[in-house]
């Protein structure tokens, strides 16, 4: 039985409003004695010329109540439903035990595919931690969407070409050499590329050589390519290592590069549809009727830009995974850049330029503003994933010090504290790193939502049980209390929230929901002895932690945790 599908069906045919709005609407109250679902009626004011007061009643006396409806009562804007505790308390008990670790999955997207462009950092610059957000961002809604049933491609969009790769081999051959490139490996390529725009301000000359090198590579040199290839290869073996502590995957790494044979098609394409003008030699799409600026094909000495590239690349991944979305993670700094090829994309005439997605995110800092590679203002990602493994550790050691697998597990709570603080909020809002507040195991952080699984995990180790058949006669009936039906509430209101992360591409949603069920089951572990129970009542808490168990673990994997034992 779906609880919310029903209520929201019942609300449907007494008052005509779509099935899907209303299940999108409806609440449910921080206080229980508000009822367990709440339907508000202020949006639909203006569309019914009534009061939501008045809607409210309306639609309350003309609704067939439902079975599993104990009582359906209005206050002001609001009609509360108050559910039946032993038949919803059944139900959901039921549904978890039967579906396991598949509870809160869905097949809304079977056979559709779903593309994500995230993380794409540039070859031969440090992995900082600017690139965090685009990473775990786009990480978690792969997940996000993998767990509704999609096809997800990710793809690391490489900056692997382009006028930066001039300048490296201009500063390679200038002040680098391979032992010190073979000793440092991407840090020396940084500080060689950070010497280069030093260098480049006093001597404008430089910027024309670095351009030379980047026409040889084009024209297939074999000492400019046999260069950017090794810078690629000691970038990605940087970029690897980086990903498989932060526990991150791609299907592909078709990069910048990959492109470079198949632009020329697409400026053939814009020409053929009369799309490109000329403007001080370049080429453009003129896009001033959308109010905006101009989107440029090609450079005046004929070079391609991003916007080349990227139109090329849409072409291609469409051709290639016919999808339903393809999603960008970017920085909300690239709006403009994304209207402006998603609008080109358009006029070409594809009727799937509105499947294509820009899902911007606010900045990353330290405290103390933007971060630049070019100047070398930048704080390595590694640096700061030691950083926090470290304070972990010493966390740990204060605390727990005979615990055992204890840098396995710093490194899990470290690093997932980084990722749960950047998921949090909002995408769009800034991140500010506070590392204190990160590692708090008593705020609404990933060290308190991985403790919180570890406590369900020692009492279910106490108790001689793992899974829901080593617990005989989980009788539903024992665990109708306030705070037990509270936990039911969350887990149950659980696979919505996925659902509606997908549809806003918000993985806060699904971060927060955690910490929901973290504090019901807190409250629930304050309130109700388990061990000490009769064993009826024991073993049906045991249910109820065991839920509580797997769900926070399978949350945490989705957004890009690990969910420890014990710690």
């Amino acid at each position: 039985m779906d609880f919310n599908y029903g209520i929201s069906e019942a609300i449907a045919k007494a008052s005509g409003i779509d099935i899907n709005e209303i299940k999108d609407t409806l609440e449910i109250p921080a206080n229980g004695e508000m009822g367990d679902y709440a339907f508000p009626c202020f949006k639909f004011a203006k569309i019914m010329r009534r009061s939501p007061s008045l809607i409210a009643e309306e639609i309350a006396d003309k609704i067939e109540k439902p079975d599993f409806v104990s009582k359906i009562q209005t206050v002001n804007a609001y009609i509360n439903f108050y559910i039946d505790k032993s038949i919803f308390v059944k139900n959901v008990i039921t549904n978890i035990i039967d579906k396991g670790n598949d509870f809160i999955k869905s097949d809304i997207g079977k056979g559709k595919t779903v593309v994500i462009d995230y993380s794409s950092p540039n070859i031969a610059k440090p992995f900082h931690v600017g690139h965090l957000r685009s990473t775990v961002i786009g990480n978690a809604l792969y997940n996000i969407y993998e767990t509704l049933g999609y096809n997800v491609v990710g793809i690391n969009h490489l900056g692997d070409w382009g006028t930066q790769f001039g300048k490296l081999i201009v500063a390679y051959k200038m002040w680098g050499n391979k032992e010190a490139v073979e000793k440092d490996d991407i840090k020396e390529l940084s500080r060689i590329y950070v010497k280069f725009h030093e260098e480049a301000e006093k001597d404008p000359s430089l910027n024309d050589e670095a351009r030379s090198w980047l026409v040889k590579m084009q024209e297939g040199d074999k000492e400019a390519l046999a260069l950017w290839k090794w810078f690629c290869d000691i970038s990605m073996k940087e970029f690897n290592r980086i990903y498989d502590r932060l526990g991150i995957k791609f299907d592909s790494y078709a990069g910048e590069s990959f492109y470079n044979d198949k632009m020329a098609a697409v400026v053939d394409e814009l020409k053929e549809k009369n799309l490109l003008t000329e403007s001080r030699g370049a080429q453009i799409v003129d896009l001033e009727k959308y109010n905006m600026p101009p989107c440029l094909i090609l450079r005046s000495d004929g070079g391609t830009l991003y916007p080349t590239r990227d139109i090329s690349a849409a072409i291609y991944r469409m051709n290639t995974y016919d999808f339903e979305k393809c999603i960008y993670v970017t920085a909300l700094d690239q709006n403009l850049h994304f209207a402006q090829w998603f609008k080109v994309i358009e006029l070409m005439g594809y009727y799937w330029a509105d499947k294509l997605i820009h899902v911007p995110f606010g900045l990353v800092s330290l405290g103390d503003g933007k971060l630049s590679t070019r100047k070398g203002h930048v704080v390595l990602m590694e640096d700061i994933l030691n950083m926090s493994v470290e304070k972990t550790k010493n966390i740990i050691e204060d605390k727990n010090p005979n615990l055992e697998n204890k840098d396995k597990i710093a490194e899990d709570v470290g690093i997932g504290a980084i990722i749960f603080d950047d998921l949090y909020n909002s995408r769009i809002k800034n991140v500010v790193f506070d590392m204190e507040r990160m590692l708090n195991f008593d705020g609404e952080t990933g060290p308190y939502a991985q403790y919180t699984h570890a406590r369900a995990c020692s009492i279910i180790r106490k108790a001689g049980v793992n899974k829901y058949e080593d617990i005989e006669n989980i009788d539903p009936l024992l665990i109708c209390d306030e705070a037990s039906v509270n936990v039911f509430k969350v887990l149950d209101e659980f696979k919505y929230k996925i659902q509606e992360a997908a549809e806003k591409n918000e993985p806060y949603i699904v971060t927060r929901h955690i910490i929901e069920i973290c504090k019901a089951f807190n409250k629930f572990y304050n309130e109700n002895s388990i061990m000490n129970s009769e064993e009826n009542v024991k073993n049906a808490r045991l249910a109820v932690v065991m839920a509580v168990r797997d769900n926070i673990k399978v949350g945490l994997e989705i957004i890009g945790l690990k969910a420890p034992e014990a710690m």
